[in-house]
């Protein structure tokens, strides 16, 4: 990942005191974003590293410290003492001393353009983010931040958000990252080239890609669960203690925000998995409070869009290339973040206990479950990617329901050949495309191809591109 070598010993052994995580540092896509970032921008800008609670944030920074620089700091604002906080508060006019007491405290020498410090879970403390335009502009050292809910009124209401920071979403491990993990690199260089040459896996491999694509959306992509899945001999039991202990970490974030819509989050976050088990797995407000509309939970989705513990996906009325131009608000499918968490989220500790569950899912064999946890992954690769999520409804007044479903579309983003990209997901091997068919007749001049993301092996008929679900992540 990196070309440098670690620190030598005397700092290694000062940096251990800076507050640093103890995460195992599995490669990570995002690692050349930073090394893009220090190589074009560090001297400008500030880095932010903006991502949900625990998806590896501080390893990946501190991973890239030791890498990269001769010295590192990482203050991690969780616990920073009161004499790293006082000297935010008191001794900026003087960077000479503030420096000093930095390195004092941790014991790590900062060497001038060779040194990087970190601010980690900056939100906690909204003054060290505020200082960022000034220490930028002193120009001795690199700065990287991480942070989750950065946006969050309550995090940003005193403080001047600093133009001198260039910020990076941090998503969960995606399929490819997985197999780095489970050390299927051969396995995931051959899905690609197949993808680029347009052609099907050999269906041996085709069969092991798709048992890989399936432990994923069971174990999902944050770091410590994968790690806890490959340390015990891939026990999706190991993983699911680690997936309940991060809920519980995003419960409690919950319960500590402003009060005039914590029930409201709660209340939504809890019934993620109710409405994704249903067949238009969108959010029905009125089912959760009578006459509830969309302006009454508006702050509610902005926390679980901003906290990346959910993606939010709204309607487009009129699918063009500007998809946002056109979004439906007051329709909205919410997915969790990470499947892995989903699925921990939806069934209890005795449904997974016995691993039942899991064997049902590896053989096929759980219906609709299995339908909202394929449409959720493929949501997850989607927003890894970039995209946002928006869907499409055709209402049918003559039928009172609907009778054109499209799960996802995105678009290419041009300005001189715009095209959007239908994509229906289907999770069982016997399937129609029949919204597909019909959505392209009506937009066909829009279209530049039409997607379908099922268990099959790769095809490509009648202008649809059928593609295995473990090639979702190339898209």
């Amino acid at each position: 990942m990196g070309t440098k070598t670690f620190l030598k010993s005397d700092d290694s052994r000062a940096a251990k005191t800076s507050g640093a995580k103890t995460d195992r540092p599995f490669k990570r896509k995002i690692y050349s974003k930073l090394l893009d970032w220090k190589d074009r921008a560090s001297h400008e800008k500030a880095l932010m590293i903006e991502g949900a609670r625990r998806i590896g944030k501080s390893t990946i920074a501190e991973e890239f410290a030791k890498n990269e620089y001769r010295s590192y700091i990482l203050i991690d604002f969780n616990d920073a003492s009161d004499t790293v906080r006082n000297a935010f508060n008191s001794h900026l006019g003087d960077l000479d001393t503030f420096f000093m007491i930095l390195g004092t405290e941790y014991n790590t020498p900062l060497h001038p353009n060779e040194s990087v410090i970190i601010f980690d879970e900056v939100q906690q403390f909204p003054k060290a983010r505020q200082s960022i335009k000034k220490l930028v502009k002193d120009g001795r050292f690199d700065y990287i931040e991480t942070g989750s809910l950065i946006s969050i009124k309550e995090n940003v209401k005193d403080i001047t958000i600093p133009s001198e920071e260039r910020g990076i979403k941090m998503y969960p491990m995606d399929f490819e990252e997985f197999c780095w993990a489970l050390g299927e690199k051969t396995m995931i260089e051959y899905i690609k080239q197949c993808f680029e040459d347009k052609k099907p896996l050999e269906e041996g491999l085709h069969h092991k890609a798709m048992l890989l694509f399936k432990q994923y959306m069971l174990v999902g992509g944050m770091p410590k669960v994968v790690s806890q899945y490959v340390d015990n001999g891939r026990s999706f039991i190991a993983a699911d203690e680690e997936k309940r202990d991060i809920l519980t970490l995003y419960k409690n974030d919950i319960s500590k925000i402003d009060a005039k819509y914590r029930a409201k989050v709660s209340s939504i976050f809890e019934q993620i998995p109710s409405f994704l088990s249903q067949h238009e797995k969108r959010v029905r407000l009125s089912n959760i409070q009578k006459n509830s509309t969309y302006p009454m939970y508006q702050d509610t989705f902005y926390w679980l869009g901003d906290s990346m513990i959910a993606n939010e996906c709204f309607n487009c009325n009129d699918p063009n290339v500007g998809l946002s131009l056109n979004e439906e608000r007051t329709s909205i499918k919410c997915y969790m973040g990470d499947t892995g968490l989903l699925v921990s989220h939806a069934f209890s500790e005795n449904e997974i206990a016995d691993g039942e569950l899991y064997r049902q899912i590896l053989r096929d064999n759980l219906s609709i479950n299995e339908g909202m946890l394929f449409e959720n992954v493929i949501a997850q690769s989607l927003a890894c990617n970039g995209y946002s999520l928006f869907f499409y409804t055709k209402y049918n007044e003559a039928k009172h329901r609907a009778d054109i479903e499209i799960d996802f579309i995105i678009s290419n983003g041009s300005k001189t050949k715009p095209k959007i990209f239908p994509i229906e997901v289907k999770s069982t091997k016997r399937y129609t495309t029949t919204s597909l068919n019909k959505f392209a007749e009506i937009y066909h001049q829009r279209i530049g191809k039409s997607y379908v993301i099922h268990t099959k092996n790769f095809v490509e008929k009648e202008g649809v591109v059928c593609l295995p679900a473990y090639m979702a992540f190339l898209l």
